[in-house]
């Protein structure tokens, strides 16, 4: 039974969903819990809110990701609270929820570079039942990511810092889970301003290598919005 003691100190904490794309397909990172309660559960990385050490609940996040995953996410915004007596049962709860984006070699060379992080990447569509609230907060965030995916320039921070066309145009489909105009796509990121050509930068083989892009230094630094959704392929 949830703890009803009226002088128990509220739980407060932290918990992110950190997105990653990987073989294509959207990804989030979990981990199990090593201590009751749920011992052994797949859960997000999460922890407690340090008073006397976070100015507030972003450093708060931001230095929980650092310690689960090694990583500091170059995308991390706040998601929402979720507070109640019934979502920890050790007593009333606060989870100050955000979400992030990281490109996956990231989390890759900190995984090589410090094993002792344990955390796995898992398919967005095979999310396992998780910890506490953890599911409520993992599918609010997804639905926050794929609405605003439909209008801004959000799914660049799931790329490398420099990348082809056909890379950014892909990772669009793949967080939104739909199909893009590639003309219309093209056009669209085009009028919006955000890219622009890395100089003398391509890959692919001899014949037509494809031109390398990167996000431009002022909009890499807030999220630039579309004055309009992106078009879909009916």
């Amino acid at each position: 039974m949830p703890n009803t003691d009226p002088d128990r100190t509220i739980i407060v904490t932290v918990d992110v969903v950190l997105f990653a794309l990987l073989d294509k397909q959207l990804h989030v990172v979990l981990s199990r819990r090593p201590n009751e309660p749920f011992a052994g559960q797949w859960a997000l990385p999460g922890g407690y809110v340090h008073k006397l050490e976070d100015a507030d609940s972003l450093v708060a996040a931001l230095r929980v990701l650092r310690s689960k995953t090694g990583i500091t996410p170059p995308y991390l915004e706040q998601l929402y609270s979720f507070a109640d007596g019934a979502r920890d049962p050790r007593g009333w709860s606060v989870s100050l929820s955000y979400f992030a984006l990281v490109d996956h070699a990231v989390l890759a060379s900190a995984q090589a570079t410090a094993p002792g992080f344990g955390f796995d990447l898992v398919d967005v569509n095979a999310v396992p039942r998780l910890s506490f609230d953890h599911n409520r907060i993992f599918e609010t965030a997804l639905k926050r990511l794929r609405d605003k995916s439909s209008y801004s320039t959000l799914p660049c921070y799931l790329l490398p810092e420099q990348f082809t066309f056909a890379q950014v145009h892909e990772t669009y489909e793949h967080v939104m889970g739909v199909a893009l105009d590639k003309s219309a796509f093209r056009r669209k990121l085009t009028e919006m301003d955000v890219l622009e050509e890395c100089k003398g930068q391509r890959v692919g083989g001899a014949h037509r290598p494809a031109q390398l892009f990167k996000v431009k230094a002022d909009v890499a630094n807030r999220l630039r919005l579309l004055d309009r959704p992106l078009v879909v392929n009916q």
